[in-house]
């Protein structure tokens, strides 16, 4: 058998996209194929026929946990999980020492504001809404891109291999393709879901013309599978919870995308005065299983329990809720109750990183805390809320979410012989309190190594981060901005 060797070939390029849309009858001056045409393409690493030999292997769902065993992946698939797997001809990564575990998923993330990194001040001048509203009106399309791409490179490197990038700054065609082909260079596993854009009037509804173009013509965006279109609706109060979006508005979008089949997010109880969201949209039959709701910090046992009836899911981000005052989470109430539980990064402009380990870890920390337990939440739980059961709250746990045969190899593999690390204890407890993203050795995406020996394999980071940083510089200077 063969030590792994990466393969760099199968460039991206746009001229596929561009004589499909020619043949669908767009025009290539409306934009969508324009911005397709000049952002820079990615070389990502072929699927192939990989084993992972002899690790501490995760599974993530009936079959537990399996030390010294191996997994076999072909053509992004997961073929076997076991001891001494007979795999000839495969290309082999050695595991000793190292946890195999699913990818980890994030179900809430406004990717393209990771341009505004740690910009959130100490003056509501200067705070999160007032910064992202004032530099977002003055984002380009290549400023979407840029900021998106270092948040999916961000994302690799903490070992997320799902993201859901929640986009609500589409100023055109051209941002929403921009945002989309940052996440198709990627590699990730992802769902786009469409928005309103910064300064958007809560009287005027989103751009539904563009959305069912997209809609219409998602294959040639979404590679293969790998990415989703969903709709990131304003609800009722709109990206100020204080003023009202007319009903004839929100009405006419949330319509437009069920019409669509389009799995629909949207943000409530942000803080105490909009607690009263959630109790609107049950009031209104609007509640679904193809709704996903966002921090619900203040949702009332009434709530919850309308939300547990209706099927739909919560997104959590305990990180950017209690560092903007939107209070704690209630994730034991959620999970007491069966609502689909996911984990979310929200935003780096409020909470600086993207790392998932960090948020599982504060997350126990404040459910232990709240109920003066130190065995309330434990460690394995909030770690399937990171992995299977975040799966099966964006509705991709039929695919990904655990190491299982049969479905799509989107697997991590963490080091344990680094500093912060280096005893080998429980493997659950080592995760969430104790992991960094550093220590991600490995991450592949749907068989496609995107991170090997620490070192990300299809972008150079320190390239990502230099242009992005010279977008944001630029950025703030038209927008006049403190730098």
């Amino acid at each position: 058998m063969r030590p792994f060797q990466f393969n760099r070939r199968n460039a991206l390029t746009g001229d596929a996209t561009l004589a499909a849309l020619g043949a669908n009858g767009f025009d290539v001056s409306d934009g969508w194929t324009q911005t397709t045409a000049r952002m820079p393409r990615t070389t990502l690493p072929e699927r192939g026929d990989i084993v992972f030999r002899t690790a501490y292997v995760m599974t993530m769902d009936t079959a537990g946990d399996v030390s010294d065993a191996d997994v076999h992946v072909r053509d992004g698939e997961i073929v076997a999980v076991g001891r001494q797997l007979n795999a000839p001809g495969a290309d082999e990564i050695d595991g000793r020492g190292c946890i195999i575990l699913p990818g980890l998923v994030e179900t809430h993330w406004h990717m393209w504001n990771t341009l505004l990194r740690a910009m959130s001040g100490n003056e509501p001048r200067y705070g999160y809404f007032r910064s992202t509203a004032v530099l977002g009106q003055k984002y380009t399309p290549n400023d979407m891109y840029l900021g998106t791409r270092l948040a999916a490179a961000e994302a690799i490197h903490s070992g997320i291999t799902h993201v859901h990038s929640w986009c609500h700054n589409i100023r055109s065609d051209e941002h929403a393709e921009a945002d989309i082909q940052a996440l198709k260079d990627s590699g990730l596993r992802a769902r786009f879901s469409y928005g309103p854009r910064q300064g958007q009037p809560n009287d005027k509804a989103i751009n539904l013309r563009n959305l069912e173009r997209l809609s219409a013509n998602w294959t040639l965006y979404s590679d293969d599978g790998l990415l989703t279109l969903g709709m990131a609706w304003r609800g009722q109060g709109g990206n100020n919870p204080a003023t009202a979006v007319p009903e004839s508005v929100w009405k006419e979008e949330l319509e437009a995308g069920r019409a669509l089949g389009l799995p629909i997010s949207v943000h409530v109880s942000g803080s105490r005065a909009a607690a009263g969201q959630i109790d609107a949209i049950h009031k209104d039959r609007l509640l679904g299983k193809d709704m996903q709701l966002i921090h619900a910090a203040f949702a009332s046992d009434r709530a919850i329990e309308a939300i547990a009836a209706s099927g739909a899911s919560v997104s959590l981000s305990p990180y950017s809720e209690m560092r903007i005052g939107f209070g704690l989470p209630r994730a034991m109430e959620f999970l007491a109750a069966g609502v689909p539980l996911g984990l979310s990064v929200d935003t780096v402009e409020l909470t600086g990183n993207a790392d998932m380990f960090g948020i599982m870890k504060l997350l126990q920390s404040v459910e232990n805390a709240k109920s003066e337990d130190e065995f309330r939440l434990g460690a394995r739980r909030v770690l399937s809320l990171a992995t299977i059961e975040g799966a099966r709250a964006m509705g991709i746990s039929d695919t990904v979410g655990s190491v299982t045969v049969g479905k799509r190899a989107d697997l991590i593999m963490v080091s344990t012989s680094d500093v912060n690390l280096g005893v080998f204890g429980d493997p659950a407890h080592m995760l969430v309190t104790a992991a960094q993203p550093a220590n991600v050795d490995t991450v592949m995406v749907d068989g496609r190594v995107l991170k090997r020996g620490g070192k990300l394999t299809a972008f150079d980071g320190h390239e990502v981060a230099a242009e992005a940083a010279a977008a944001s510089a630029a950025l703030r200077r038209r927008a006049n901005w403190p730098i």
